[in-house]
């Protein structure tokens, strides 16, 4: 078994799209419409599906907010520098909600930024 993907609702596809793509460097695997369902499902990430897992953008027609709740915690992304990751993303106008640096409690140097919806994205630096 292997976890195939995360599946996040978002409010503006092409925008989330941008997003994960242009700021976060990932590619766009694929996209469908489902006229019948009025939804649309892109998924973007690092590596093919079948070689990694991926995120599931899903676009419900009409739908452009969501309350993302107290339960959802964030997606980890490897980085072998956290500092200059979260520089790149301020460049390409990304929204860093925590400077790179040690957790609490601990020495695994980590950074935050939130996606357009709100979905937070840790970056953790490879330990050298």
């Amino acid at each position: 078994m292997r976890i195939l993907h995360t599946m996040l609702r978002v409010g503006n596809l092409d925008r989330s799209i941008a997003f994960y793509t242009e700021v976060l460097g990932m590619k766009l695997l694929r996209r469908n419409d489902y006229p019948d369902g009025k939804f649309t499902l892109a998924f973007v990430g690092y590596q093919d599906e079948k070689e990694g897992a991926v995120l599931e953008l899903t676009y419900n027609w009409g739908v452009e907010e969501y309350d993302l709740g107290s339960g959802y915690g964030h997606v980890a992304i490897e980085v072998d520098n956290a500092d200059e990751t979260c520089e790149l993303v301020k460049q390409k106008g990304g929204n860093v909600i925590r400077e790179a640096g040690p957790m609490k409690h601990g020495t695994t140097v980590i950074a935050f930024v939130s996606d357009p919806d709100g979905y937070k994205i840790e970056f953790i630096q490879k330990k050298r």
